[in-house]
């Protein structure tokens, strides 16, 4: 799936990855209008707004990029209900040839891990059948509790060629609290990011390990540290736009062959109808605004990108 998530980029030229992480506060008035009217102001009916204004977004974006990362809290908020639309949206994204990485950020330990690693990325066996539940292409996984809790879903992505994003440098203004304390003269964050680069050492793709990791744009000093330390580890990027990360400050999450991070944005391109340079598409018209979003953003980053050459 690594080497599928590489070849996307370079077709595309967009090192952008989509977070459809939908709150009901972004879906407009019409959709959730006609969703109520089916449904009623139930579970349901959230569930069912959020997953026609992602497939909306989708159908407008899914030409331009690589990737989607749904982030599942979003939808577990909306119960069983939630989850269901959770699924749909993996499928439909996959239908549409688009890498899932399911922003699930898991990190317990022996079979509790070893079960969230068969829901989301594995199999779990019914009497003589088999079934992929959640099915995405990559996860999300906290390290706190050490290799017990990545170990499982690396043994599943070994059997299903998929792959992990450990956190590693979190773009959130608190990280620092754990993050940055200092161990044996060093940054925590450093030590993590020598585990994942080992943990994937020996679970290759042709140029990438399937072994990714999580660094916050919020603090580009701290990621080229992290480059060189995993320089064959993919970074999926957090913080860009509406956190205040820039374009200027991702380039050196990037190696030289202008891989190894892709980038996401979330709010800034699922609710772009809702800012000012974009509100002339209006609600109608949201997935269009979202388009415009990225499209604006991937001129960005590769503008950024060229001007460090």
């Amino acid at each position: 799936m690594i080497n599928k998530l590489v070849k996307k980029i370079q077709q595309t030229k967009a090192p952008v990855v989509v977070g459809l992480d939908p709150m009901l506060s972004y879906v407009p008035e019409h959709i959730l209008k006609k969703s109520y009217g089916e449904f009623g102001e139930t579970l349901a009916g959230a569930a069912d707004a959020i997953w026609q204004f992602n497939k909306e977004i989708v159908d407008k974006t899914w030409d331009l990029i690589p990737a989607v990362k749904p982030q599942i809290a979003m939808y577990e908020q909306f119960g069983v209900e939630g989850l269901k639309a959770f699924e749909k949206t993996v499928s439909y994204c996959q239908e549409k040839g688009l890498v899932v990485i399911g922003d699930i950020k898991r990190g317990d330990i022996g079979s509790t891990s070893g079960a969230y690693a068969a829901g989301h990325v594995g199999r779990v066996k019914v009497g003589s059948r088999e079934y992929t539940p959640f099915h995405e292409d990559f996860v999300t996984l906290n390290p706190y509790m050490g290799i017990d809790s990545v170990k499982p879903f690396l043994d599943v992505c070994r059997e299903e060629k998929k792959g992990v994003f450990v956190l590693v440098k979190t773009s959130n203004p608190s990280s620092g609290d754990f993050q940055d304390r200092l161990v044996e003269g060093r940054p925590l964050y450093e030590w993590v990011g020598e585990k994942v680069a080992e943990w994937g050492a020996d679970f290759m793709g042709d140029s990438y390990s399937y072994v990714g990791a999580v660094v916050g744009a919020t603090y580009p000093e701290m990621g080229k540290v992290l480059r060189k330390i995993m320089p064959k580890s993919f970074i999926l990027v957090p913080g860009y736009g509406a956190q205040g990360g820039t374009a200027k400050d991702l380039a050196p999450y990037f190696n030289e062959d202008g891989l190894g991070a892709i980038v996401n944005s979330s709010r800034g391109i699922i609710a772009a109808y809702k800012q000012e340079q974009y509100a002339s598409f209006g609600p109608e018209h949201f997935a269009d605004a979202s388009r415009a979003a990225v499209e604006a953003m991937i001129a960005d980053i590769n503008g950024a990108l060229e001007g460090e050459k």
